[in-house]
């Protein structure tokens, strides 16, 4: 299960830079054992880094529905809509159901980001999941796994700004042992 939808940084994502200030986005608060990291610089271009920002909210967001085991929590679905908010939340629903959640780190690398026009973008790129695990709440108990080749997943998005500025996650597909995401 560990970052299967998501992965996550050591620092908390700013908010997008491209978003009106009107915009009331979603506190994350999480556990202080969720690390992520975030190798994806800035692009010079406001809409990319707009829609990379707003990717790493969307990470933290659903690591805070899960160690909140709120399968309908109001952050992640800030930033989620149609099939990809309903897969999201199946995905919440297996932590709550296994009373789990996700601890250690995780790293996203290899971003490759295309704004099709003023509304969609795509978004690719990988999250190491080697240093990410599951941990049961009770008893609590982290269950560690070695690294494997599916350890590595490949990500490929479809964004739409919403009306609030917001690059919403519309379609998400994940290839857990991409060749394209080893080491």
């Amino acid at each position: 299960m560990a970052g299967a939808d998501t992965g996550d940084s050591s620092t908390s994502a700013s908010p997008s830079e491209s978003a009106p200030e009107s915009a009331e986005r979603p506190k994350i608060e999480l556990p202080s054992d969720l690390k992520y990291t975030f190798e994806w610089s800035k692009t010079g271009d406001k809409d990319k880094d707009a829609v990379l920002a707003d990717r790493e909210q969307s990470i933290q967001a659903v690591d805070m529905a899960i160690a909140n085991q709120d399968p309908l929590d109001k952050a992640y679905l800030y930033y989620y809509e149609g099939e990809a908010a309903a897969q999201t939340e199946q995905y919440i629903k297996e932590y709550v159901k296994a009373k789990a959640r996700t601890t250690g780190t995780s790293r996203y690398y290899n971003a490759t980001v295309d704004v099709s026009d003023a509304d969609s973008a795509s978004l690719v790129y990988c999250e190491d999941q080697s240093k990410a695990f599951d941990m049961f709440l009770k008893p609590k108990r982290v269950n560690k796994t070695g690294v494997t080749k599916n350890s590595y997943v490949l990500y490929a998005l479809q964004l739409l700004k919403n009306d609030e500025g917001v690059w919403a996650v519309e379609k998400l597909d994940s290839q857990r042992g991409s060749a394209k995401c080893q080491p």
